[in-house]
This record gives structure tokens, C-alpha cells and sequence, in this order.
């Protein structure tokens, strides 16, 4: 089968590899249809090291994934051939602390598709995964949907984990997808006025268009003093996704005293840092976010009914033979884009 390796810093080859096959009856055989790139990919694209993490080459990427299910082990139920399914791409064990605890996401032994030294990513042409990983895609849902379903999913958990935002001030500092998601979380969540920065033009335009109530260009204006401005008492929760020191200085800034930052980007720097007198003063409560946690039916189930509408967030689709294309234009922000995806159809 044909797949997309990274082969070394920035340098996609597409190959002949073996295909996948079934290997425990619950497992599931998919026909990937269309791969989102996520800014961890980009991460795993651009450098030959992610924190504490050493690349090793070749590496397949890829886990936002909408398939089609080729076949299913014996003791696979509610799933056959040509069903259409959004891909959960952390294994977990089922049997750890965490997993018995109701936190899979923290499994001790969690395997991720996509991530260096886990499990291989859904850019090829079949995957195999545990089909309680395969959600089907409702009834009238796109494949693109049923990617942005996986950042979406993030989004809410990252909500979730801030607490109530109904009623509270809301900032999101960086608006890629996860940032675009945690606005249209907030948004149907009753947030009384969501501030979002971001320094992309088009990510801005497009915050403004889901609904945030103020944006603004960290490179041009001192965004923090500008919120500031409009809400003199400092806002209640301040969503950092865009995993950049300069935005979590500029959330500290902002929060009210009792504040909640929940940290949802992944810096690439192993270490990042707080001013601990402003910390400490205002008694902020620190979150932070480890992908989702049962949040990839909840954010299908919002897609299917219309009460999130994220359609405008992918916006460019590149054939496979295009992958590295694909990926620099990611890593550039080129041509506008938010969301690109890998069609494999």
C-alpha cells in the first residue's frame, strides 16, 4: 500500500509498504479516506526533537482521521463494511489506574497513531484500529467533519476542565483549530464575551465570523492591555492554544484574581514558565489539558445537529502525492489556511 513517511526534517517520501491486517478479533480494517494535519504534526514535521521526545526516522503522521471499514474482526458488532468512521486515535489499555478510573486519555500504556515511537499514523492507504475507536459518522456528516470532529473534541474537554464558562468572560489566546474550537465550545456553552488573539489574519477573520465579541493581533497592539481596557476586573478564564510562552504571560495578565488558565497548546520547549508573584497574587488556578477525554461522540453528535457549525474550518485538501505541499502550507500559513487535510480517496 502506498504511505506518506517522514523521512527526515521536513521531507515527506511517499512509499510501497506492507499493508496492515487483523490481528485481534476486535480489531477493525480501514480504508482511509481523509487525514487532518494538526500543529503537532507540524511539530513532528519542522524538528528533529519535541520536547522530550527524539525523532526517529522514517515516521508516519497522521491521527485525525475520517475511514471507511473494510472488514471487522469476529467480535466487532455495530460496525461493517462501508461504514464511514471518525478514528479515536489513543489506544489505551482499559485495564490500568487511569483507565479504571475513568482517565483512558492518561493510560498508563496509551499508544497514540501518529506519534513517534507509538503507533503508525493514518497517512497510508489502510490503518487498523480497535473498532471501540471507530465512531461512525451520523446520518448527512461530511468526512471533513468527521476529522475536525478529533480537534473539536479537544476543544471541549479543554472547556470542560476550565469549569463553568456560562455567563464568564472567556479569552483564547492563538486561533487555529484548537483555538476555533474552544470559541465554538464557549460559544453554545453561554460565555458572556469571548476575546481572542491571534497574529494570522485569516484565523482572526474567521474568529470574528464564529462568534468571538473582540480580536485582536498580538504582533500589532498589546492585546493584553486592550482586553484589559474592556474588562477592567480581568477576565474569568483565559484558554492558552497556541503553546507560546508570550501567550501564557499575556493570560496571567488578564485573568481576574481567582482566574483559571487552562494551558491547552504544546510548546515545543520542554520547560515553560509563570510570573509567580502575579500567579501567586491573583491565585490563579493553572489547568492544564491532555488531548480529550470522551469528547469525540459528544462533538459528532453537535456536528450532526447543527448546533456547532464547523465547516468554514477546513479549508484546503491536498491529494496524498501532495503531502509535503500540504504541510508547508500549513507550516506558513499560506493562502489562508486553518484546517488542511490529506484525501487519500
Amino acid at each position: 500500500m502506498k504511505a506518506a513517511l517522514l523521512t527526515g526534517p521536513g521531507r515527506f517520501e511517499l512509499r510501497d509498504v506492507p499493508a496492515p491486517s487483523i490481528a485481534r478479533d476486535d480489531d477493525v480494517l480501514l480504508r482511509t479516506k481523509l487525514v487532518g494535519i494538526c500543529g503537532s504534526d507540524l511539530h513532528y514535521f519542522s524538528l528533529t526533537r519535541v520536547g522530550d521526545l527524539d525523532l526517529g526516522y522514517p515516521v508516519r503522521l497522521g491521527h485525525e482521521c475520517a475511514a471507511v471499514v473494510e472488514s471487522a474482526g469476529k467480535a466487532v458488532t455495530g460496525l461493517k463494511r462501508g461504514d464511514i468512521v471518525s478514528v479515536e486515535p489513543a489506544v489505551s489499555c482499559g485495564t490500568c489506574d487511569q483507565c479504571l478510573s475513568g482517565r483512558p486519555h492518561t493510560c498508563r500504556h496509551l499508544a497514540f497513531i501518529g506519534s513517534p515511537g507509538q503507533l503508525d499514523g493514518a497517512l497510508a492507504e489502510l490503518l487498523v484500529m480497535p473498532a471501540r475507536n471507530c465512531h461512525p459518522l451520523p446520518a448527512g456528516l461530511t468526512p471533513a467533519l468527521g476529522v475536525v470532529a478529533e480537534p473539536l473534541s479537544i476543544g471541549l474537554w479543554a472547556i470542560a476542565l476550565a469549569g463553568r464558562v456560562e455567563g464568564k468572560t472567556v479569552a483564547i489566546l492563538g486561533a487555529g483549530p484548537i483555538g476555533l474550537s474552544v470559541l465554538l465550545g464557549s460559544r453554545i456553552k453561554g460565555a458572556r464575551s469571548i476575546y481572542v488573539t491571534e497574529k494570522v489574519k485569516a484565523r482572526l477573520a474567521a474568529a470574528d465570523e464564529a462568534g468571538a465579541d473582540w480580536t485582536g493581533n498580538p504582533a500589532r497592539a498589546d492585546v493584553a492591555a486592550e482586553i484589559l481596557r474592556l474588562e477592567s476586573l480581568g477576565v474569568d478564564v483565559a484558554f492558552e492554544c497556541c503553546g507560546k510562552q508570550a501567550a501564557i504571560d499575556q493570560a496571567v495578565r488578564i485573568l481576574k484574581p481567582g482566574g483559571t488558565l487552562v494551558v491547552v497548546g504544546i510548546p515545543v520547549e520542554e520547560r515553560i514558565s509563570f510570573d509567580s508573584a502575579k500567579l501567586r497574587r491573583k491565585e490563579i488556578r493553572v489547568q492544564s489539558v491532555r488531548r480529550q477525554n470522551g469528547c469525540l461522540e459528544k462533538a459528532l453528535e453537535l456536528l450532526a445537529r447543527g448546533t456547532i457549525n464547523a465547516d468554514f474550518m477546513t479549508t484546503h485538501r491536498f491529494p496524498l502525492a501532495k503531502v509535503q505541499e500540504a504541510f508547508e502550507t500549513v507550516l506558513h500559513y499560506r493562502d489562508g489556511v486553518i484546517k488542511a487535510t490529506v484525501s487519500l480517496d
